[in-house]
């Protein structure tokens, strides 16, 4: 009796799980249909419907645009105390500033060429997925991962988080004279700045291009009015800082070499069209303009602003400064000193715009590839944006505004950035010296001497701040980087997926009204 009462249970079991799994598979099955349902009704209301995929919006001024508005941030505004206090005198910071500038000029170019050599989005990762891969099948594909998974799980998500919590500072600031605003209160700022600049980028490329339009002019017209009143005030005869020219210049290689490093950090977001080079209007002739006009555009705001800020402000006031240009602004605007933070929250608000408009092509490129999830690799029908990926991104940098102050991890991680720079003019070296793409007409080429030389310069920069102040922080960087491979090996290169992942993507994607694209499109 009690066997059969076992065998009943057991069948009972039995019937209850393929019920179970049929109900699984149907759910799949119907989840497949209902998107091509989708997709047939959308063709047949439609029938001279473009497919699905990115769309070429950006022009000559967009494209310099989202270079200028995420070179100039917040930290010219706020702390460029970097390189005054390494470097040690008027002179030799302006120097340096100049040094900056050359060289993200000369690492520009050689992004142009890689630009229009690679006609495809994603920045380091096409280029360094491109010069590696076919090396080694194997370990070819590793540093174009390594790359997408140090941006999209840290670098590009925290940066918009620090950028949007400065916004929600100074943004706030006018409101609290006396004291600091509440903690909780500048992340809810931070937050919604996310979800605004979230809603414009999946709503609207245009409407996106037209924000970063906007902004980086505003904060050219902020820079416009410090120099032009730094002009005003030398011509007054407030040179009494900028005449202490090079007293005082630090004579250590050590210092002088951190303060070229911070310079240089200053000057990073130069590298930013490239992330979208599949978007862009004439990308043969507009990309090498664009990184032409923004790049020395940059510079030359940079080295003027930091004389006008000399001309009311001595080497140490400078560095003691906690917001160098709301000082400035203080001491010669008078009751006008309050433009200087709205003129900073609108930098750092088109800065983040900027930056979330490149990450999220990042991670869409990196997913169409088959290294990230395959729903980041879809594009909205409507919008022709990458939303799934924009989203993904908003996401980490949500979690990461939650504990407020995240500058020291992005600080320890700030070799990584230059370590991928240099692996990037590796391998436009290899490209060019030994895959010897065909050569045609609309090919930037840049002097090869050019890439050794930011070659050069980025191993220093990987180097400087290691061996300045050595931590064991950047060792957990460097496994944090490494471990990527954890990942890597089993779903990249053994092609392994999880249980579920094909009803996830199509459950979001039905959710999202979004596609992969058609690969022509690509």
């Amino acid at each position: 009796m009690s066997s059969r009462h076992s065998l009943n249970r057991n069948s009972s079991h039995n019937s209850y799980n393929e019920k179970a799994d049929s109900l699984n598979e149907s759910m799949a099955e119907k989840l497949s249909r209902l998107s091509q349902k989708s997709l047939d009704s959308r063709t047949r209301s439609d029938p001279n419907s473009r497919p699905v995929g990115l769309k070429k919006s950006i022009g000559l001024f967009s494209g310099v645009a989202l270079i200028v508005g995420t070179m100039i941030g917040s930290g010219i505004f706020i702390s460029p105390t970097g390189v005054t206090e390494n470097s040690g005198s008027v002179g030799l910071s302006l120097i340096l500033w100049l040094i900056g500038g050359i060289i993200s000029l000369l690492g520009a170019m050689s992004y142009a060429e890689l630009g229009t050599t690679i006609r495809k989005s994603g920045g380091e990762y096409s280029y360094l997925l491109s010069a590696f891969g076919p090396l080694n099948k194997h370990v070819g594909n590793i540093p174009a991962f390594l790359f997408a998974w140090v941006n999209m799980m840290l670098l590009k998500p925290a940066s918009v988080a620090i950028i949007t919590l400065t916004f929600a500072t100074y943004c706030m600031q006018p409101f609290y004279d006396v004291c600091s605003p509440p903690a909780s209160a500048k992340r809810m700022l931070a937050i919604l700045c996310v979800l605004i600049i979230l809603l414009i980028n999946s709503v609207s490329i245009k409407v996106a291009t037209w924000i970063q339009n906007i902004f980086t002019v505003t904060k050219l017209v902020a820079v416009v009015i410090i120099v032009f009143t730094g002009f005003v005030l030398m011509g007054m005869g407030y040179t009494q800082y900028i005449s202490t020219g090079f007293s005082g210049t630090a004579t250590s290689a050590g210092s002088i070499a951190v303060a070229i490093y911070h310079s240089m950090w200053a000057y990073d977001g130069w590298n930013n069209l490239n992330y979208v080079t599949e978007e862009v209007i004439d990308y043969h002739r507009n990309l090498p303009r664009a990184i032409l006009i923004a790049v020395p555009l940059v510079t030359v705001c940079y080295l003027f602003m930091n004389l006008s800020y000399f001309t009311m402000m001595s080497v140490k006031e400078l560095i003691q400064s906690p917001a160098v240009a709301v000082t400035w602004g203080n001491r010669t605007l008078g009751v006008m000193s309050w433009l200087i933070p709205l003129f900073v929250a609108c930098s750092t608000f088109g800065a983040a715009n900027g930056t979330l408009f490149s990450s999220g092509r990042l991670n869409y490129v990196a997913a169409r590839e088959g290294h990230m999830l395959k729903l980041l690799a879809m594009v909205q029908v409507k919008t022709c944006s990458p939303m799934p990926s924009l989203i993904f991104t908003c996401l980490l940098a949500i979690i990461f505004i939650i504990p407020g102050d995240i500058s020291s991890l992005i600080d320890f991680f700030s070799f990584a950035v230059w370590l991928f720079y240099g692996l990037t003019m590796v391998a436009l070296i290899i490209i060019r010296l030994k895959l010897k793409p065909e050569k045609t007409d609309d090919t930037f080429k840049v002097p090869i001497i050019i890439p050794f030389i930011v070659l050069v310069v980025s191993l220093f920069l990987v180097v400087a701040p290691i061996i300045d102040k050595p931590r064991i922080e950047y060792l957990y960087a460097f496994l944090f980087i490494i471990g990527g491979l954890i990942f890597y090996i089993p779903f990249v290169h053994f092609k392994k997926e999880l249980p579920g992942m094909e009803k996830f993507n199509a459950f979001f994607s039905l959710l999202l009204d979004s596609e992969l694209p058609h690969r022509e499109e690509t």
